[in-house]
């Protein structure tokens, strides 16, 4: 079942200060994107790009931006927001016009009982479920898919390779992942849940599957971790993504979320670069980021060259 919501007119005074104190953090922009007005990119407004707390998140939002202004857009970067608690509200109040967002966790924050698995369903209902005045763009082939991640020491001990496998642990389980996943349909109940795996502890680590929860993981401290299947940590730390049979993570793909404010011609940018972008040059360009430690700027910048748009 479809759940719509109508779009807000304003922030709530809590949310515009939560937004307002991680936009300040993160030093990314000078302008608030509450301050962006217009009804139409067209007649010469910037459009707001912002993007998650997230290396990955942000080089797409950066591919986006170089993507318009190479078209003779005028683009306002806002990265570095933070979780959809945070953005969220901000893009449904018409605060930011393009965010890159990931298909199944974004339709499991809108719709949580959401029984769609599938790349194509899980569009399709995102795009009945989008509140009004935004919209989906074309989703892309990449995915930055959410995974329960093991040791591979660890998976060999019990013999893992699928999450239903996690029934033959009998040493107690603890995942490792940032605060909201805890409640999450992917959290300790879900696991309860999908795949009848009860009792499963829950340790929050703020660093979004990084170097403190591969740590914790190597240490022995958290057993489980949710990380991103296009993480270079994953293959760089001999760790193991385990399958997901039962689809407690619902597909996930890159998809771009717009306002109304963005017209038609720089829908079709993005469309062109989503269409264009592929799972593997995702992981090529998260690796640079992480292991090579080139800035999203660059990194956009060649990827852009790489793959010339119409």
């Amino acid at each position: 079942m479809h759940r719509h919501h109508s779009r807000r007119t304003g922030l709530t005074a809590a949310t515009a200060l939560v937004g307002a104190l991680a936009l300040a953090i993160t030093g990314c922009a000078s302008a608030d994107p509450l301050d962006a007005g217009g009804e139409s990119t067209a007649g010469g407004d910037a459009i707001v790009i912002g993007s998650q707390d997230y290396y990955s998140n942000e080089i797409i939002a950066e591919i986006y931006a170089q993507a318009l202004e190479a078209n003779d857009y005028e683009v306002d970067r806002q990265y570095r927001i933070g979780q959809r608690e945070v953005y969220l509200p901000e893009i449904e109040a018409g605060a930011i016009d393009l965010f890159p967002e990931y298909t199944g966790n974004l339709l499991q924050y809108w719709v949580p009982d959401t029984e769609a698995r599938q790349t194509d369903e899980v569009y399709d209902e995102l795009a009945g479920a989008t509140p009004d005045g935004l919209r989906v763009l074309e989703q892309s082939d990449a995915t930055d898919q959410d995974s329960y991640t093991v040791t591979q020491a660890f998976a060999d001990e019990w013999g893992l390779t699928d999450i239903s496998d996690l029934t033959k642990v009998t040493v107690p389980l603890t995942i490792g992942s940032n605060s909201e996943s805890e409640t999450r349909p992917y959290g300790p109940a879900g696991l309860a849940e999908v795949y009848g795996i009860e009792g499963v502890a829950f340790t929050p680590i703020e660093d979004g599957g990084g170097p403190l929860t591969v740590k914790a993981l190597q240490d022995g401290d958290i057993q489980l971790a949710i990380i991103y299947t296009a993480d270079p940590s994953v293959s760089d730390n001999d760790l193991v993504s385990l399958e997901d049979s039962e689809g407690i993570f619902l597909a996930s793909h890159v998809v771009p979320l717009a306002s109304d404010r963005l017209d038609d011609g720089a829908a079709k940018i993005i469309d062109q670069v989503s269409t264009t972008m592929t799972a593997e040059d995702l992981l090529e360009m998260n690796a640079r980021s992480v292991n090579d430690e080139v800035s999203a700027e660059e990194i956009a910048r060649d990827w852009l060259a790489d793959h010339p748009l119409d």
